[in-house]
């Protein structure tokens, strides 16, 4: 079995706890349900957002999830980047997952779709 990063981003309309908390709860569960494992199979998660999301800690979002109690997460900030998107979450997900790097669905959601188009399936 490896370790595979996943990779996951999704935007919000505005810097408000609960559309924060919905939207990463929201992408870490496509996550999951697309590259089907469980968060037991989750060796850590990094979250990290654009400085004008400050409202809630999308880990907390991760925590509540049935059965993501114990699943280690950290936030931080990303890099402050003039004319980068902004309002993002970005997820890193270290899962342990017998799915070969190439076959591995990296997830990008609302505006964030706009980071990655290569990697969307």
């Amino acid at each position: 079995m490896s370790v595979r990063g996943i990779r996951g981003a999704t935007t919000v309309e505005k810097d408000e706890a609960q559309e924060i908390l919905k939207a990463t709860e929201e992408l870490v569960l496509e996550m999951a349900k697309v590259n089907r494992f469980d968060p037991e199979d989750i060796a850590s998660v990094i979250v990290s957002t654009t400085v004008d999301v400050k409202a809630a800690f999308p880990a907390k979002a991760i925590r509540s999830i049935e059965g993501w109690t114990y699943v280690p997460v950290m936030c931080t900030h990303e890099i402050d980047v003039p004319d980068s998107m902004r309002k993002c979450i970005r997820v890193m997900m270290n899962v342990n997952i017998e799915t070969k790097q190439s076959d591995i669905q990296h997830i990008y959601q609302n505006h964030a779709v706009q980071l990655r188009p290569d990697l969307q399936k």
